[in-house]
């Protein structure tokens, strides 16, 4: 009889460490496959920009990974050029590159980064330029060093917000698979507790 109650015992107790198991392994795969999503950018979204900015950058809410290739952000102008050389300094959460820009109008900052579970995401924001009296103006170029890639990868019309939700709706897609599968190793622990504790009334 004790050999039995330690038995159902040690049979209940390795379905609660199942039950467990799996949600340990759910909770941090949770956290690993959700992508960056962006917080902010400088200059901000559709901002009338009248001095240098002397750097365009994109801030996310979690570190990005600094692959030494990747990362871009390439600063386009009302002319179709290029300014600045388009290639990113990853520095955790943030990414930016020096521009010096030219002739006012409307400019359109392309990006792509790497996330921090390894996935690029990308997409583009833009912002005015309307230089005040005697600020010098750059010049731009149709060979930038770096950023081709950035132009390819980002979506036609879409901006960094757009990006941000398109992520967070794969995440949550993930998200929802893990917790699923988690959800059915629970059931079934539970399952099997409730029947041996059922077989040991009977």
């Amino acid at each position: 009889m004790r050999a039995r109650t330690r038995g159902t015992r040690g049979a209940i107790g390795a379905a609660l460490l199942v039950a467990a198991s799996a949600m340990l392994v759910a909770v941090p795969a949770m956290s690993a496959s959700a992508h960056n999503s962006v917080v902010s950018t400088t200059p901000a979204e559709g901002e009338v920009v009248t001095e240098q900015p002397g750097t365009v950058s994109l801030t996310t809410n979690d570190a990005l990974l600094d692959l030494g290739t990747g990362a871009a952000l390439l600063v386009r102008g009302p002319d179709g050029l290029a300014y600045g050389d388009g290639c990113a300094v990853i520095d955790g959460a943030t990414a930016s590159s020096a521009v010096e820009l030219g002739e006012a109008g409307t400019y359109t900052v392309i990006w792509q980064v790497v996330s921090t579970d390894g996935h690029p995401i990308s997409g583009e924001w833009t912002f005015d330029w309307q230089p005040a009296d005697g600020v010098a103006l750059g010049t731009g170029t149709d060979a930038p060093a770096c950023g081709g890639d950035a132009t390819s990868t980002a979506e036609p019309g879409g901006d960094a917000s757009d990006a941000a939700d398109g992520a967070d709706a794969e995440a949550s897609g993930s998200t929802d698979l893990l917790w699923l599968g988690a959800g059915a190793l629970v059931a079934v622990a539970a399952g099997v507790v409730t029947w041996l504790v059922v077989r040991r009334r009977g």
